[in-house]
């Protein structure tokens, strides 16, 4: 048997799964809290299509390998472990932690988990949208609007959002048009709203996307029309991976976006020793906020770790 696999078949006080933004942030407290922490990461990142990320304060433009890079690094001067892999269970032990097992067959031995492990976005169905997802067909203004401000956009209408993104990327560009697409007719509200920001809305299915040398340079209608446009930003579907935390019987809560894993301030689901943090629990976190929820379950781990082990020492006491 190898080193790594006698490591791997050894007891953690925290296992977390999943090593983007939040996980390494958790693993990172856990780790300066001189608790035995594992990472188990699929190399999934939501973030791989784009170059850059933006609005993280002090890594703003930094590519998300490199953060990720450097978060695995300064994990491991802590003495966390990371480990390349998919947990595809986790199961209570019938005392006072979990059973984790790994896609390879090996199994770890968990007192708390704290499962990270993001969302997949589901592309709308349009010819030619996924080749360009991350370059100039784009989801969030926030995250790429002052890179792309002052082109022509175009907004894909999202189905359950319908206008409310082109009224919010009419503030980095006074050329937008909303594609209604499939969506259903504008509220009289959004109606308003639209005129007052000077969009202009095309109606009609979009059939796909006319690229010429690299770039985007016009949205073709299935009707044969072409407008032209430099930028598109597409709303996604949301798929949280939240396989493991529902296997475990968590809570969910109803959102717009369909049902995400319900946990208090801190990450806490409601399976006892389980937290969450993350877009797995929530389709609005953005890479600083990820590590915002993961550093606040970290902490929260092990402030309730602390308290169990003494409280049996305190009964144990009792008991002498």
């Amino acid at each position: 048997m190898s080193e790594h696999s006698r490591t791997l078949e050894q007891r953690y006080d925290v296992v977390v799964v999943g090593g983007g933004a939040a996980g390494l942030s958790a693993a990172l407290v856990l780790g300066r809290s001189r608790r035995r922490t594992l990472v188990v990461d699929a190399g999934e990142p939501r973030n791989t299509p784009a170059a850059h990320m933006q609005g993280y304060l002090t890594r703003d433009g930094m590519p998300p390998a490199e953060f990720l890079e450097a978060g695995r690094r300064e994990i491991a001067a802590y003495g966390v472990e990371w480990t390349a892999g998919r947990v595809t269970e986790a199961v209570p032990d019938g005392a006072d932690g979990f059973v984790v097992t790994v896609d390879d067959g090996r199994t770890v031995h968990a007192r708390r988990l704290v499962v990270t492990t993001g969302l997949v976005d589901e592309l709308p169905p349009v010819e030619g949208l996924a080749r360009r997802w991350g370059k100039d067909v784009l989801h969030c203004p926030y995250c790429h609007g002052w890179e792309v401000r002052d082109q022509a956009f175009g907004v894909l209408a999202h189905p359950v959002m319908g206008a409310h993104q082109a009224l919010m990327v009419s503030q980095w560009s006074d050329d937008v048009t909303l594609f209604l697409h499939t969506a259903a007719p504008l509220s009289p509200e959004d109606r308003a709203r639209v005129a007052a920001a000077g969009i202009t809305v095309v109606t009609g299915e979009v059939a796909g996307l006319v690229v010429e040398e690299d770039r985007l340079t016009g949205v073709r209608m299935a009707d044969g029309r072409v407008v032209e446009r430099a930028v598109l930003l597409a709303g996604t579907l949301l798929s949280p991976r939240d396989g493991l935390l529902t296997a475990l019987g968590a809570a969910t809560q109803d959102t717009p976006f369909g049902p995400f894993v319900t946990v208090d301030a801190t990450g806490r689901t409601s399976v006892p020793g389980v937290w969450a943090a993350g877009n797995a629990v929530g389709p609005a976190e953005q890479v600083i906020n990820a590590a915002s929820g993961g550093y606040r379950a970290g902490a929260a781990v092990n402030g309730e770790l602390i308290l169990t082990d003494l409280d049996r020492k305190a009964a144990a006491l009792v008991r002498g």
